[in-house]
């Protein structure tokens, strides 16, 4: 019942910004992983950021760290991913996933995926 629905997505030149939003539905923040993943043509889907519900910490992979920023609204469900400083090599579709329970920031521990949105970084 558990559903992900990913928006804010588009097409940017770089240096500009985007957010992205997930909303969650049929479910609320006791203790899991919700995370933004990215995977890009030829590419392998990677990890960008998680956030864990239980303590609100979070993960960032390294080429975002200083210019992605997660976050969550809890009493809306929603899962933010602000993302600052745009760069072609960002360019990916974005999926929000989330994992019933605390989990490393990896694909193998998500149980629900949304749909994907697609962003584009270029002049």
């Amino acid at each position: 019942q558990v559903q992900l629905v990913e928006s804010g997505g588009g097409l940017v030149q770089p240096g500009k910004s985007l957010r992205l939003s997930c909303e969650i539905s049929e479910f609320t923040f006791i203790s899991a992983t919700i995370g933004w993943f990215r995977q890009a043509p030829g590419k392998e889907r990677e990890g960008v950021s998680c956030i864990y519900t239980n303590d609100g910490s979070t993960y960032y992979t390294d080429s975002v760290k200083g210019r992605f920023t997660i976050s969550r609204d809890s009493a809306k469900n929603t899962v933010f991913l602000q993302m600052n400083n745009l760069q072609p090599e960002d360019s990916s579709q974005y999926y929000c996933a989330l994992s019933t329970g605390v989990s490393a920031c990896q694909n193998f521990g998500m149980d629900y995926w949304g749909k994907g949105i697609l962003v584009t970084v270029s002049s």
